[in-house]
């Protein structure tokens, strides 16, 4: 068996991203099993896809929640570790996770701001169920540098995409079927 090529490097598409990144949401989700029990909080997840890691003009940074790079810096590298994180993150901290296009992940988590906070208000269509973390992530789905907004709600296990101020969301008893990989 021959070595493999030290300067070969394995791309991740963003399609491949937002499909681990569904994997791995869908996964936490369907792994909690106390969705139903009155005053519990399952995990909850934000992450924004972006192209570069700049995220200062619609960002803030989350204080001390931070993304635990030391188990996992790129999604690609290792979905299981990468989901171990997600699951850890989900049940511990707040905030949006920004991923680059490359797949690496920002330690520093952030409050994106709001659409009254950044220019070129854009009209959108909220749902009714839309809680603070979706509505965030609709908003900052139209910013250019956005590829897509991921979130997994902690009131039912929801999962979501948000795209160029759109969203497919998927209710937690929809998860878990045949796969649905982004085209």
């Amino acid at each position: 068996m021959t070595d493999p090529d030290p300067l070969r490097v394995e791309y991740t598409t963003v399609g491949d991203l937002t499909d681990f990144l569904m994997y791995a949401v869908e996964s936490i989700s369907l792994g909690f099993d106390r969705w139903e029990e009155e005053h519990v909080r399952g995990p909850g997840l934000y992450f924004v896809i972006v192209t570069g890691i700049h995220s200062g003009s619609y960002a803030d940074s989350l204080g001390e929640n931070r993304w635990p790079t030391e188990t996992c810096r790129i999604v690609s590298e290792d979905l299981d570790r990468f989901v171990e994180a997600a699951r850890t993150v989900g049940f511990t901290r707040d905030g949006a996770v920004i991923i680059s296009t490359d797949g690496t992940i920002q330690e520093q988590m952030v409050r994106i701001k709001s659409q009254s906070d950044i220019e070129g208000n854009t009209t959108l269509e909220y749902a009714d169920w839309m809680g603070t973390k979706h509505l965030s992530a609709i908003e900052v789905s139209v910013r250019s540098e956005v590829v897509a907004a991921i979130t997994l709600s902690e009131e039912d296990g929801r999962v979501s995409v948000f795209q160029d101020g759109s969203c497919e969301d998927y209710k937690r008893d929809e998860l878990g079927g045949v796969w649905r990989p982004s085209e």
